[in-house]
């Protein structure tokens, strides 16, 4: 039996996105990246290539897609904005920032789960959005992984999880910020809800729309129901290895460790370390911290360790709200 193709890598060269936008324009699946992570693209009113992405990634069909747009009439055409949701979309798009509005007819239900709602977002990134304008079509991209496992925030993670399942990937470089994107439901505006952190915080929102946001929290209702928007599982963004969480080590609890289970640091230390320690920084930022924390939960996913040890973030800043919200998840039992 031959070998399954591997999925072409493809440069960003203006021939290359052309070609790209083709293969969205005609119903294929195009992974690519966004300033977030790594998104799997088709385009959003084609319900067959969104059925493709359910299929390549085994995503359950209560679970719903964000659709990215290149401009807030295009947006417009999908979903329907009242002042709040314009208030909000002119202040942080383009940008990390999802938004889930009433929708209009012509969004096929498999995109929305069935849902009269869907999520829409204006990335920033200059290639996704060059795919948008140049296939011509709203494209729906969910993460470019595996159901539930860690996000890709390289073309070579998008390979190592879909290379045997999709056709193309369109290599840009390592994702900016590396945590997927906040997502705010403003379809009941008097009652506006995080549904999900990200580098846009609760607190610059609220500011814009002057009122009080609620904060959905890590779970769902039951689940067999559809949620309003991706990544509210419990258990998601998981390494196959365990994780379990901690406050603060300190170096006597990091020296308890067995050295077959991996230690997880924000920062790198300033004393010797043993073989089975890792950081998310070496600077203090948390901004290395949130880009690289995909990278080294799969890293450290590599079958070597029995286990996995977490630091959490301390503080209340968006990035260190969105870490601990995806190593929570990461941590949660199956």
């Amino acid at each position: 039996m031959p070998a399954k193709r591997s999925a072409r890598i493809h440069r960003p060269t203006p021939a290359n996105l052309a070609r790209l936008a083709r293969v969205l324009a005609g119903g294929g699946l195009v992974a690519a990246p966004t300033e977030t992570v790594y998104g799997l693209a088709a385009d959003a009113l084609n319900a067959k290539a969104c059925r493709g992405i359910f299929r390549a990634k085994g995503r359950p069909a209560n679970d719903p897609l964000i659709v990215h747009v290149a401009s807030l009439a295009q947006a417009r055409g999908l979903a329907e904005f009242d002042a709040a949701a314009l208030s909000i979309a002119k202040v942080f798009w383009p940008g990390p920032l999802t938004l889930v509005l009433p929708k209009k007819p012509g969004v096929p239900a498999i995109v929305t789960s069935g849902l009269p709602s869907v999520a829409v977002r204006m990335p920033v990134h200059r290639l996704f959005r060059q795919l948008i304008r140049l296939s011509g079509r709203p494209l729906a991209a969910p993460s470019a992984n595996p159901f539930g496992y860690v996000s890709p925030t390289t073309a070579a993670h998008v390979q190592a999880g879909l290379g045997s399942r999709i056709g193309h990937i369109l290599d840009g470089g390592a994702c900016k910020i590396g945590v997927e994107s906040t997502i705010l439901d403003l379809r009941y505006p008097r009652r506006p809800v995080l549904l999900r952190p990200g580098a846009v915080s609760r607190e610059a929102l609220q500011a814009v729309l002057g009122r009080r946001i609620a904060f959905a929290g890590n779970t769902i209702s039951p689940a067999h129901r559809a949620a309003p928007a991706p990544g509210m599982l419990s258990r998601h963004y998981s390494p196959r290895t365990p994780v379990s969480l901690t406050r603060k080590l300190t170096r006597a609890a990091i020296n308890r460790i067995p050295a077959d289970e991996a230690v997880l640091l924000l920062e790198k230390p300033a004393y010797p370390t043993g073989a089975n320690i890792f950081w998310l920084t070496s600077t203090g930022r948390l901004e290395q911290a949130a880009q690289r924390l995909f990278a080294m939960l799969r890293k450290l996913d590599d079958g070597r360790w029995r286990g996995i040890h977490a630091e959490t973030l301390s503080g209340r800043s968006s990035l260190a709200v969105a870490v601990n919200d995806r190593l929570a998840r990461a941590a949660a039992k199956k």
